[in-house]
């Protein structure tokens, strides 16, 4: 089937099983990462839509993510809205037209702004643990190694073969994201700025990946968003991208020398054994529910100031 022939099919889909017109053509899309899906509960008459009876959706088997496509209003203003709750990563075994497909759909349905929202590890004392960091670049080691969502046929005339990405973060909706922290009395810190590096995982980094990607320039790390960034770039849409930083990447300063430690055994001398860090899911998971109350504030917020913005002569 044609990709055509499946956005067809899956709008078909949509239009009859949401009873609301007013949904059909929701003008705000938001993708929701890892247990970050609970931000529908800022939505009203919301009906979701299992991907399983959707064509050309996936399930999504990550953990602490749904696999639904919710549709709703938000804010004051009853602002329409589509969200994914739970996305497809590449480490699932998904190809880059599934996992950028929710986008795609998106803008058929008439979207024009996306807000996507991921965890990520922090590469960087100066992000701590519950930062919401507002991505402002990314640095995609798969997008240069041939994994890039644009690789291969172009799947409309209408998409530029050589697509830009040096304006790729609206720089408006960055905007809405630190007025609608001033609006919230959020502090200071609750909010930064940085560059997120994409690697394809599933496998956490190791220290030196680490150091190699706060070295590169990268402030937060992850396994997903910048597939659905380049779609939605390719799209023509206006992209914000809100990392919740729910772990530290494990980068020691020094390594723990076995050697020095096998000399200092057999001279009798006492040994100081430190513990070598982890990253783990468990922590991601606990830390995005955490503050997925502050994430839902920000997102509604955000689209409040979007549904109210005056259209530009």
């Amino acid at each position: 089937m044609s990709p055509g022939l499946t956005y067809d099919a899956t709008i078909a889909t949509i239009t009859r099983l949401v009873p609301d017109p007013g949904l059909h053509n929701p003008r705000l899309g938001i993708v929701c990462g890892s247990g970050l899906s609970t931000l529908v509960s800022s939505l009203k008459n919301v009906v979701q839509i299992p991907y399983s009876k959707l064509e050309g959706f996936a399930d999504s088997t990550g953990v602490g993510q749904k696999s639904a496509l919710a549709f709703g209003y938000i804010g004051k203003d009853n602002y329409p809205v589509v969200a994914m709750l739970g996305r497809f990563h590449p480490y699932e075994g998904y190809k880059p037209a599934t996992v950028t497909y929710g986008i795609r759909v998106m803008k058929r349905l008439g979207v024009k702004d996306v807000i996507i929202t991921n965890a990520a590890g922090s590469l960087t004392p100066e992000i701590p643990v519950g930062t919401i960091v507002v991505v402002q670049d990314h640095f995609a080691l798969p997008n240069l190694t041939g994994m890039s969502p644009s690789f291969g046929p172009l799947m409309s005339k209408e998409y530029p073969r050589f697509l830009p990405l040096s304006d790729a973060y609206s720089t408006r909706l960055r905007r809405f994201a630190f007025l609608a922290a001033h609006d919230l009395q959020f502090p200071d810190d609750a909010l930064a700025e940085g560059v997120y590096a994409w690697v394809s995982g599933p496998a956490y980094e190791t220290p030196a990946e680490g150091r190699f990607l706060r070295n590169a320039g990268a402030h937060v790390v992850g396994m997903s968003t910048i597939p659905e960034v380049v779609a939605a770039r390719e799209e023509n849409l206006e992209v914000m991208v809100l990392s919740l930083v729910t772990n530290l990447v494990v980068i020691p300063d020094t390594y723990r020398s076995i050697k020095a430690e096998v000399k200092a055994e057999l001279a009798g001398l006492p040994i100081d054994r430190p513990e070598i860090g982890r990253a783990s899911h468990e922590e991601v998971i606990a830390v995005g529910i955490l503050k997925t109350e502050v994430m839902r504030c920000l997102v509604e917020r955000v689209a409040e100031l979007v549904s109210s913005e005056k259209p530009t002569v």
